[in-house]
């Protein structure tokens, strides 16, 4: 089977292929770029790029909040917080309406924390009119301090993601390099089809991003292949490979550009930082 049957047969075919990567929702000047980092697939760098991009983005000069909408926290523990001490998070600023700012913490960058409630707010939420909205409602507030809002999902397609799908003007999907992943791409797109139609008329997913590549393994760099034969120039240059600083920096409650910033890993996502920011300049000037 060729790599281009094999697309077919994993249903990448349906998304057709887009010859740049797509730009985000105009904003008026001041006002946050929000991006959510998605996949409904487990242990792709979600959290790890979340944070990373946007400490790097951070490191240029940027004004940057982090939103840990993961009921995991682990965004949260990677900068040093324990999410089941934690009193007030995310859930209280969904469920409760509380002002955002109540559950921003200080450190690398600024990140709105997660707690173990944030479990229940699907259910919390479900009954509540305007649901979907209660995300995009807490940033309004908060949006003209920030270049950047950067929102780690959890892996799943339920209320949390489809209120960061709401809320964002792009959404960047990191993808592991194997097969089983990549076929994931076609129910996020789905959903996002959805969001689109019904919620949200700007959102599209702006960059995917290769992940835990292995260019040592054929498996990997054929999984690569499939991306940009079908994505083209919608799949970011860089490719996260695997290193173990990627889990020894968040035991030290930081990211890897701080635990080792002249290290391969961080070099890494300050490119992807060059790119996000020179797509981001090139759609401004097209």
């Amino acid at each position: 089977m060729t790599r281009t049957e094999l697309a077919s047969y994993m249903g990448l075919a349906r998304l057709l292929p887009r010859p740049n990567i797509r730009p985000l929702h105009e904003a008026a000047p001041a006002t946050a770029d929000v991006i959510s980092f998605a996949n409904q697939k487990g242990g792709v760098a979600k959290t790890t790029t979340t944070l990373n991009l946007g400490v790097a983005l951070a490191e240029k000069g940027h004004r940057v909040l982090l939103v840990d909408l993961d009921p995991q926290g682990n965004l949260t523990m990677s900068q040093g917080l324990n999410p089941d001490t934690i009193e007030r998070s995310m859930f209280d600023v969904l469920v409760h309406r509380m002002p955002i700012e109540q559950v921003i913490e200080h450190r690398e960058v600024d990140i709105a924390v997660s707690s173990i409630d944030l479990a229940g707010a699907d259910m919390a939420l479900s009954s509540q009119i305007g649901r979907e909205r209660a995300l995009e409602k807490a940033f309004a507030p908060v949006k003209e301090r920030y270049d950047f809002i950067l929102i780690d999902t959890p892996p799943s397609l339920g209320l949390l993601t489809i209120n960061a799908f709401v809320a964002s003007d792009g959404v960047i999907v990191p993808v592991q390099t194997e097969y089983l992943s990549l076929r994931g791409l076609v129910q996020l797109e789905n959903t996002l089809s959805m969001v689109r139609e019904n919620l949200n008329p700007a959102v599209e997913i702006i960059g995917i991003l290769p992940t835990m590549y292995d260019k040592r393994l054929t498996h990997s760099r054929e999984a690569e292949e499939i991306l940009r034969e079908n994505f083209g120039g919608l799949v970011y240059n860089t490719r996260i490979r695997k290193t173990v600083r990627f889990a020894e920096a968040p035991v030290r409650g930081t990211s890897v550009l701080a635990y080792d910033p002249t290290g391969e890993a961080a070099e890494l996502y300050r490119d992807l930082a060059k790119e996000v920011l020179n797509g981001k300049k090139s759609r401004k000037h097209a």
